[in-house]
């Protein structure tokens, strides 16, 4: 009789555990902007077949990424620093339109505002 009632009492434990832990998961994804999730679906997009390297920049053997590539990351780089409170007129006075400076610029503004979101969450 203690076994009958002592499992389904590990079960709904189990099941609340897992439910807590992904509501968890859903709040720091919800957390983003629309500027943060568009700069992580710039970056999964260089994974896409017609993003990936060509043999001809593959050959160069660098880890720098090709202009072609980092064309497809401006955009949303630009779009999330811009979010942040920065003017088009600084964005083009501090990078003078260099797109690596762009993107390393909306990287470090992304990783700033991921670590909020994370320090948020473990306040809660």
């Amino acid at each position: 009789m203690k076994k009958l009632l002592l499992l389904p009492a590990i079960a709904v434990i189990c099941l609340i555990s897992c439910t807590s832990e992904g509501i968890a998961a859903n709040t720091a994804q919800s957390m983003k902007t629309p500027q943060m999730e568009n700069f992580d679906k710039a970056f999964k997009s260089l994974n896409d077949p017609q993003n990936r390297p060509t043999e001809e920049e593959q050959k160069r053997n660098t880890s720098e990424l090709s202009d072609r590539r980092k064309a497809l990351l401006v955009p949303a780089s630009r779009e999330l620093i811009l979010s942040s409170g920065v003017t088009e007129a600084e964005l083009t006075r501090k990078t003078g339109g260099d797109m690596s400076q762009i993107i390393v610029w909306a990287t470090n503004i992304y990783m700033q505002k991921s670590d909020e979101i994370r320090k948020n969450l473990k306040s809660e």
